[in-house]
């Protein structure tokens, strides 16, 4: 194993260590809890600001491979509505192929390496393989931690899931 993905892995435990000891939030059933917490800051903040709305999203996750990873993000729906929408096309592109989409799953399953990757069943040739990971790299879905080696960064962890549960029927 080389000296970079040894390092990452170590940074891998040691993120699970850090937060093994940390509770999940808990949601009770029917209760708006994230909505009220939202709204309530939008309150304090509606003075200083002048603000219409926002949208906030947020998650803690353990991966089958028992990474953990916990994240929120809001915005102010003002400033979503200035910025140009065309920007996230790229992002957006990238997992609009069923391959990609299970080339992630897969790699937060794991299957962290272009040569585990190609065994699976389905996926394509190893140029196909590459071509699908260039994308998502590009895109920032995906990033390479050494030689043939791919994770999802830790900061786009919850934002993958926040879009797939979002795309759900």
């Amino acid at each position: 194993m080389e000296l970079e993905e040894r390092v990452a892995e170590l940074e891998r435990r040691m993120a699970a260590l850090e937060d093994a000891g940390r509770p999940a939030p808990e949601a009770t059933d029917g209760a708006l809890w994230a909505l009220e917490g939202l709204k309530a800051q939008l309150a304090a903040d509606v003075g200083e600001r002048g603000e219409d709305g926002a949208v906030v999203f947020t998650g803690s996750v353990r991966l089958p491979t028992r990474e953990r990873y916990e994240w929120q993000f809001g915005a102010f729906t003002g400033q979503l509505f200035e910025e140009d929408w065309a920007d996230a096309a790229e992002s957006f592109a990238a997992l609009g192929h069923p391959v990609r989409l299970r080339l992630l799953r897969e790699i937060l399953g794991g299957r962290r390496t272009a040569a585990e990757l190609a065994e699976l069943e389905g996926i394509g040739t190893t140029g196909q393989i590459y071509h699908h990971l260039r994308q998502l790299t590009g895109a920032g879905w995906l990033k390479t931690v050494g030689r043939g080696r791919y994770e999802v960064p830790g900061a786009r962890v919850v934002p993958l899931l926040v879009v797939l549960t979002a795309a759900r029927p």
